[in-house]
């Protein structure tokens, strides 16, 4: 029903930055709670950030705190997660998740994953 697409990922040197943008797209209501993970070869997918449906309140992991911003703009139904002072502990593949709405006379949620992108930070 939803499909959520991730972009701006790549290559970046360690105390550089980048900005990841989500775009959700095919039949949905709204988008409750979007949030980005990440997933190594050696640790399992964990949370990075999340925001609400509003974007009233955020959360972090507390290795990201200080260092990433999510966002949301829900005219372009979008979600972003800005990242500065990069470290080599930040390379994964990083994904966009959606709790999203499809019709308007629910509360139910149904959980939605991106393909995931690759973030690497290296010298």
């Amino acid at each position: 029903q939803v499909q959520l697409v991730e972009s701006g990922g790549g290559l970046v040197q360690p105390g550089g930055s980048l900005r990841l943008s989500c775009a959700a797209s095919g039949n949905f209501f709204k988008i409750n709670t979007m949030s980005w993970y990440r997933q190594t070869p050696v640790k399992e997918r964990e949370l990075v950030a999340s925001i609400t449906g509003r974007g009233s309140y955020t959360n972090y992991a507390d290795s990201v705190k200080g260092r990433a911003t999510i966002s949301r703009d829900n005219t372009k139904n979008t979600m972003y997660l800005q990242m500065n002072n990069l470290k080599p502990e930040d390379t994964a593949v990083y994904y966009c998740y959606a709790d999203a709405v499809t019709a308007a006379w629910t509360t139910q949620s149904r959980p939605t994953w991106g393909q995931g992108i690759q973030v690497t930070v290296s010298s």
